[in-house]
C-alpha cells in the first residue's frame, strides 16, 4: 500500500507526474530549482510583474533628483544645533544617554567617550527659523524651500549595509534599488532616455560605490541606473566603433532582434526581451546623450549659479546642472552620488571642504528648478547613510575632533515635489543622541517619497522566488508632517 509523502502530501509514487511537477515536490522544490537553473529560463523562477494601474493616486511629484552624500554628514555641525554639547565639550557621554547601544569596532574600545560640541556657529534661517552652521551659507538662503528630518534613523551601524538599506531597503545585496522600483513602477518620460540615470562626482575618495547600488537586482535588467561620466563618451561603449556607421548599426540590431524572438519563441526567457529593449535604448541613446551633456548651450549667468567648478564636468557642481538638464527632458530618478563624508578624524577641515565643494550647487539647483516653474513636481532629497556621534572619536582638542557612525538619528532635508516646505521634522534629545520626537524610519521614509510620486508602498510588489517583495519590506508607514 502507498504511503503518503510528508513533505509533498502526495504519493511516493511519481507516476503520472511531469518530471518538473516531480522535482517541485520532491526535497521542497529544491529539485524544481536546480532544473529552471538548468532550462536557463527566468519564466520558471516565478517571477511575476505586479504593477498595474500605476500612479495608484495623482502623484506631487513627477521625478526625482537625489543628492546622496555618501559616508554620513554630521548632523551636529550642519542642521542639528545642541548648545549643550558645547557647554559640556570633554566630558565624558553619560551612559543614561547612550543607553547600552553598540559602537562601532572604531571607537568601542576607546577609554573614554568625550562628548564634542561644534565648533561652528549657528544661526536660523528664513521665516521657518531652520538652524543652519556657517558651513552652509547658500543652503540657508533656500531654508523656506526646504523640510528639513532631524530624526530620520536607520538599523545599520557600518557604511556599506547602511547605504545599500538608503539605496534598496534591506541591509543584504541583491534588492533592487529605489530609482529601479520607480522605473519599474513610473516607466519613462523620455524613449530617447534612460528613465534612471546616475552620476558620480570624479576623483573622490571615500567609501566604495559599487554598480549594485543602483542595480535592479531581481527586476528585470532594463530598469537599473545607467551611469553618466565625465567626457567624450558619457556612457561605455555607446558610440558606434571606427569603421560603422548609424545606418550598419540599425540593420544589425533589426537582425539581432530577429534572433533574439525566435531564441524566445523556444525558450520563453523573459530576460532576452529585456535585451531587446536595451539595445534599442542604446541605439537612441546614440543621438541623445550628446545633446543633453553638451552643457554650451547654458548662459554664464547658469554657471555662476552654481559655482565656478559647474564648468568643470564631473564634479559634484557640474553634476547638479546636468540633474537639472536630465530632468528638463522628462527622466524619472536622477541619483547624484558625493563621497568623502566620512570624518572620523579632522572633521572640521574634511566637513569645510565637502561643504565647499557641495553647498552651492545644491542650492542653486533648488533655486534652478524653481525659477523654471519646475520644483513643485520635482522632488530633491539632500542625506547621507547615517550620522555621526556626539562623542568624539579620537582626541578631542579644541580646534579638532572626530565622529563615528551613528544609526540613532540623522539629518536629511527634501525640497519641491509635494513636501512640507518650510518645516523641521521631528527632534533628537539635547545631546544629539537620541530620537526624542517623531522618529522616522528608513522604511517610513521611502514609504513617504513612493506616495509623492503617487505610489502606494504596499501595491508596488514583484514576485520573486515565491514571495511578494517591495521597497518597503514588511513594514514602513507614511509621515504625513513630511508632506504638504
Amino acid at each position: 500500500m502507498k504511503q503518503p509523502c510528508p513533505v509533498c502530501t502526495g504519493p511516493l509514487d511519481p507516476s503520472g507526474l511531469s518530471r518538473r511537477e516531480f522535482l517541485n515536490r520532491f526535497g521542497m522544490g529544491v529539485g524544481g530549482m536546480a532544473l529552471s537553473h538548468l532550462l536557463g529560463g527566468t519564466a520558471a523562477a516565478e517571477e511575476d510583474i505586479h504593477a498595474t494601474g500605476l500612479p495608484h493616486f495623482a502623484p506631487k511629484a513627477k521625478r526625482v533628483i537625489y543628492l546622496f552624500q555618501s559616508g554620513g554628514p554630521s548632523q551636529l555641525d550642519l542642521f542639528d544645533y545642541k548648545p549643550l554639547l558645547n557647554k559640556l565639550n570633554g566630558e565624558e557621554l553619560p551612559d543614561s544617554v547612550r543607553q547600552g547601544q553598540r559602537l562601532t569596532g572604531m571607537s568601542a574600545h576607546q577609554a573614554s567617550l568625550p562628548m564634542a560640541g561644534s565648533i561652528f556657529k549657528f544661526a536660523q534661517h528664513g521665516q521657518s527659523g531652520a538652524w543652519m552652521s556657517d558651513l552652509l551659507p547658500h543652503t540657508a538662503r533656500i531654508a523656506d524651500e526646504l523640510c528639513i528630518v532631524k530624526s530620520l534613523y536607520t538599523e545599520a551601524i557600518n557604511h556599506d549595509p547602511a547605504i545599500t538599506f538608503l539605496q534598496t531597503g534591506s541591509q543584504l545585496s541583491g534588492r533592487p534599488c529605489f530609482g529601479s522600483w520607480m522605473n519599474y513602477g513610473l516607466g519613462s518620460d523620455n524613449e530617447n532616455l534612460p528613465a534612471f540615470v546616475v552620476m558620480l562626482t570624479k576623483n573622490k575618495g571615500g567609501q566604495p560605490l559599487y554598480a549594485r547600488l543602483w542595480g535592479s537586482g531581481f527586476l528585470p535588467s532594463e530598469f537599473q541606473g545607467v551611469q553618466f561620466r565625465p567626457g567624450k563618451d558619457a556612457v561605455l561603449y555607446l558610440s558606434n566603433p571606427d569603421g560603422v556607421d548609424r545606418e550598419s548599426r540599425r540593420m544589425l540590431l533589426n537582425r539581432l532582434e530577429e534572433l533574439h524572438r525566435h531564441q524566445m519563441d523556444v525558450s520563453q526567457d523573459a530576460s532576452l526581451n529585456a535585451r531587446i529593449l536595451q539595445y534599442e535604448m542604446a541605439f537612441r541613446m546614440q543621438a541623445s546623450v550628446p545633446e543633453v551633456t553638451d552643457l554650451s548651450d547654458e548662459p554664464d549667468s547658469v554657471f555662476e549659479m552654481y559655482g565656478p567648478d559647474s564648468r568643470d564636468p564631473g564634479t559634484y557642481a557640474a553634476n547638479c546642472l546636468m540633474a537639472r538638464r536630465l530632468a528638463e527632458r522628462g527622466v524619472k530618478f536622477i541619483q547624484l552620488y558625493h563621497r568623502d563624508w566620512d570624518h572620523h578624524g579632522g572633521l572640521p577641515g574634511g566637513i569645510r571642504s565637502e561643504c565647499g565643494q557641495t553647498d552651492q550647487a545644491s542650492a542653486a539647483l533648488v533655486a534652478d528648478l524653481k525659477q523654471r516653474g519646475m520644483l513643485d513636481d520635482t522632488l530633491v532629497i539632500w542625506g547621507g547613510e547615517f550620522g555621526r556621534t556626539n562623542y568624539s572619536q579620537g582626541q578631542l582638542t579644541a580646534t579638532d575632533y572626530g565622529r563615528d557612525h551613528h544609526p540613532r538619528c540623522f539629518t536629511v532635508w527634501m525640497a519641491g515635489g509635494g513636501v512640507n516646505a518650510g518645516t523641521s521634522y521631528g527632534a533628537t534629545d539635547d545631546f544629539g543622541y537620541n530620537v526624542a520626537e517623531n522618529g522616522v524610519h528608513v522604511h517610513d521614509f521611502h514609504a513617504t517619497l513612493l506616495h509623492l510620486m503617487g505610489i502606494d508602498h504596499e501595491r508596488l510588489t514583484y514576485k520573486f522566488q515565491g514571495r511578494r517583495y517591495r521597497l518597503t519590506d514588511v513594514h514602513g508607514k507614511l509621515v504625513p508632517g513630511l508632506m504638504a
